[in-house]
């Protein structure tokens, strides 16, 4: 990794460069695999902006924006370059997505994997509710959160909200030790750990700081509003029927729901019936509401993990 500082002369400098609310930016952050950063001198006041990435796709992204400085400051055209027809907001509908879902902070191509996968993302494009249903490593909470990544980067949404059901809930989660964040961290590591693999660590961080993305535990949301969101719940089949319905009446308009969870994993005893489970016959055949099943021929992690399902599918089945 390497870092690169371009100096700018003025805040209208870098809005007429960066783009309004930093749109032109992101699209350069994806289109090079970089990381960029505005910065200011406490002192000074002088903008910098700071370029992070490996040497080749730094080098590449100096270029563009130098090429971009040279023309504002000759006083020429101060349109910002086109991006890429990848990087602009694209029809989901095109399977296999060819162009892919996000480019992330290291440089890889988020795409689906599998044809059901494919239609699974192309279902998040096309309704307002989805629930992604599937065993361990088929890919339905990474591929949500791309997903969610691409509507905030195409500003179709404004922030991203998180969430997981605490199965020890209530009582137990007080005793634990720290602020909020730190008590809900090791349930929501899963959701942590996708976001940090596609936004790299500092970009995390800021987003987290700033409430571009929201951590709310499940037990934190009633009485709450999310407007212009993308939403997801993950692991809900540990969740209850009321809390099923709690957590979905919270839907704002200009929002989006994912939720992810495998109703064959519940860890809320026997006789407590999962909210997953009983949501999906409730609203099968709902309009603006899909249900997709993703199952063993999707897990894309270790060949093992496949072979384990259906071990487990088979002595159910005996």
């Amino acid at each position: 990794m390497t870092t690169r500082t371009i100096r700018l002369d003025s805040p209208q400098e870098a809005l007429e460069l960066l783009g309004e609310q930093d749109a032109q930016l992101r699209r350069m952050e994806r289109e090079f695999g970089v990381q960029m950063y505005l910065r200011q001198d406490i002192e000074s006041s002088e903008l910098s902006l700071e370029v992070k990435g490996s040497p080749a796709r730094v080098e590449k992204a100096l270029r563009r924006l130098r090429h971009g400085l040279s023309l504002l400051r000759q006083g020429r055209a101060a349109a910002a370059p086109r991006a890429p027809a990848g990087l602009a907001p694209v029809s989901l509908n095109l399977p296999p997505l060819a162009d892919g879902i996000y480019r992330s902070a290291f440089g890889a191509l988020v795409r689906p994997r599998t044809p059901n996968q494919a239609r699974y993302v192309e279902a998040i494009a096309k309704h307002d509710l989805v629930f992604g249903l599937g065993p361990a490593g088929t890919g339905k909470t990474f591929l949500a959160v791309a997903c969610a990544l691409r509507e905030l980067e195409s500003r179709q949404a404004h922030r991203i909200i998180l969430s997981r059901p605490v199965v020890e809930a209530g009582e137990r989660l007080g005793f634990l030790p720290g602020d909020l964040l730190e008590k809900v961290n090791p349930y929501l590591k899963p959701l942590y750990d996708a976001f940090f693999a596609l936004l790299g660590p500092e970009r995390f961080r800021i987003w987290r700081e700033t409430e571009v993305l929201e951590i709310v535990p499940l037990a934190y949301m009633r009485g709450r509003t999310f407007e212009d969101a993308f939403i997801i719940l993950d692991e809900a089949q540990n969740t209850t029927p009321e809390q099923m319905k709690m957590f979905l009446t919270r839907m704002g308009s200009g929002s989006k729901i994912v939720v992810t969870g495998d109703t064959s994993q519940s860890d809320l005893g026997e006789r407590t019936v999962s909210g997953l489970a009983r949501v999906v016959d409730i609203l099968q055949g709902v309009e603006g509401v899909a249900i997709h099943r993703l199952g063993e021929e999707d897990v894309v992690r270790h060949p093992l993990v496949k072979r384990i399902i259906r071990a487990y599918a088979d002595r159910e089945n005996r």
